[in-house]
């Protein structure tokens, strides 16, 4: 009798052995169910007619239309500095204005700080990025959007504060910490976590429904004169402009390169593209912005020199200057310039104002939200 009830017990011990892991299973099953699982809405970017299909997207750092609409509203928050307490504001938005194709405009080609202090530079404008290589800035020191939203929270001529005085910033204003759960996953704030959400935003703005996009995708026709100044564009004959910013094939209207373009015969800008590569060959070259909006971006070069397009193409037409280091796409720099008469000259300015996009600087997609999250 008790060898058969020791069996008995046996049987119960090895069935109950068999069938843990299986109601341990469905525990856990019941309560994946119940605990919602993060996942965040793909973004596809639609590529523009004749654009490029290659986009620079992060493979750690996909778009979403939660990290969009998160970036926006960061993008926008001049509490983003962490600065507050200090009566102190600033954000992304302060210097790159919308109806100025993202940059700060005149009569301040060099934006100041929260302290103060001004920016080396004048400003690029935040157009097309999501085609940029991987080469920011005017002398191509920042890698990625991302690495240039971390610098700015740093950097004494912008925020001069710190990644931690951000995050707690922005932890504390109610709405924040939902806004990046349903972006990340978690309700958790971080610098880089904010750098990816306003680079997923910075990376929708894109420009391609100028005039002269709408004519080459035969939707309207451009005047004899702005015909005659995109001839004069792509022609080395003529103004000879496409080799650094490129033209019916290559729509960005920029090459993304470094060029020394006959500004000047000193060199002694300790951040011009040299300092970056070291190469002799590049000092004094900066990058070739697109010219996409340029009605909107001035003032022009990297250090705000010339204030309207007149100025632009009188210099490349009569007062380029010589040195070791001109880049050798500088066709015209033995005559000083490309020597454009005026009729020429008018003609070039008509077809650089098909490049301008209202549809850009007027998109409420891209504009200031109504309400910020902790007023909903």
């Amino acid at each position: 009798m008790q060898l058969l009830t020791d069996k008995t017990s046996g049987c119960k011990f090895f069935f109950a052995v068999l069938i843990l892991p299986f109601f341990l299973a469905c525990s856990r099953y019941a309560e994946d169910e119940l605990v919602p699982k993060y996942q965040a809405t793909p973004y596809s970017i639609a590529v523009p007619h004749g654009f490029p299909t290659l986009l620079n997207i992060p493979e750690d750092n996909p778009m979403t239309e939660e990290g969009i609409a998160l970036g926006r509203f960061l993008f926008y928050d001049t509490r983003l500095a962490g600065r507050a307490a200090e009566n102190k504001y600033m954000s992304c938005s302060s210097c790159h204005i919308q109806e100025n194709g993202f940059i700060i405009g005149m009569p301040r080609p060099y934006p100041f700080g929260l302290d103060g202090d001004s920016t080396h530079h004048a400003m690029l404008p935040l157009i097309n990025l999501v085609w940029n290589p991987g080469t920011y800035g005017w002398n191509g020191s920042v890698r990625s959007i991302e690495g240039d939203v971390l610098a700015v929270i740093t950097d004494p001529t912008e925020f001069n504060s710190s990644p931690g005085a951000v995050e707690e910033a922005i932890r504390n204003i109610d709405g924040y910490p939902a806004l990046f759960e349903k972006a990340f996953g978690t309700k958790d704030v971080t610098a880089e976590r904010i750098a990816r959400a306003i680079a997923q935003f910075v990376r929708t703005l894109i420009s391609a429904d100028s005039k002269f996009d709408r004519y080459l995708r035969g939707e309207e026709q451009l005047s004899q004169s702005e015909l005659k100044g995109f001839v004069l564009f792509t022609t080395e004959e003529g103004a000879d402009c496409f080799h650094c910013h490129g033209g019916a094939g290559n729509p960005l209207f920029t090459t993304h390169l470094f060029y020394n373009n006959g500004k000047d015969t000193i060199f002694e800008d300790p951040a011009d593209r040299y300092s970056i590569t070291g190469d002799p060959t590049d000092h004094g070259a900066y990058k070739a912005t697109t010219l996409r909006n340029i009605e909107y971006t001035a003032p022009y070069m990297h250090d705000g020199r010339f204030n309207t397009l007149d100025e632009v193409i009188d210099f490349y037409s009569h007062h380029l200057r010589w040195s070791p280091y001109i880049n050798p796409l500088m066709h015209h720099i033995a005559n000083g310039g490309i020597q454009l008469v005026p009729e020429e000259k008018a003609n070039l300015k008509a077809f650089l104002l098909t490049l301008s996009d209202t549809t850009f600087i007027n998109n409420p997609n891209f504009g200031k939200p109504e309400k910020f999250p902790d007023e909903f």
